[in-house]
């Protein structure tokens, strides 16, 4: 296996175990979000809220650990890209579109880490190629 994926391989771990930590807050006090992430309309985050946005941080996280476990495996690639691609276009969104969310620290971190592990995991997919190319064997006859 290529040196990038090997590096790959554990920014998604590193990712995966931070979304760990992301889980526990949310499920632990709301206030987390209304303080850090939604802080353009901090009155719509409630616990339902929270713990929606927990579980849903915990399969993400789930998916990225996976993946950093078998990274060979292409279906799995696709889903975890997706779910960068995902966190990315909610928080654009949440920026951008229904403005309960202000371009802070709290909404740059994950913005950054999607943006850097969709572009890492783009790259990656021409070493995921080389490690997919069939060997066929050039002296070998085939038996009737």
């Amino acid at each position: 296996m290529s040196r990038f994926l090997n590096i790959l391989r554990s920014w998604l771990f590193m990712v995966s175990v931070i979304a760990i930590g992301n889980t526990v807050q949310s499920f632990r006090a709301h206030g987390f979000l209304s303080e850090k992430l939604y802080t353009g309309q901090p009155q719509l985050v409630n616990g339902l809220q929270a713990r929606t946005f927990g579980i849903w941080t915990l399969l993400s996280s789930l998916i990225r650990c996976a993946c950093a476990i078998d990274i060979q495996n292409k279906t799995l690639y696709h889903i975890t890209l997706c779910s960068f691609f995902l966190a990315l276009a909610h928080f654009l969104s949440e920026v951008f579109v229904y403005r309960t969310a202000s371009l802070t620290v709290g909404v740059m971190a994950p913005l950054m880490v999607a943006s850097f592990s969709i572009l890492g995991m783009l790259i990656g997919f021409q070493y995921l190629e080389v490690l997919q190319e069939p060997v066929v064997p050039h002296n070998k006859k085939k038996r009737n």
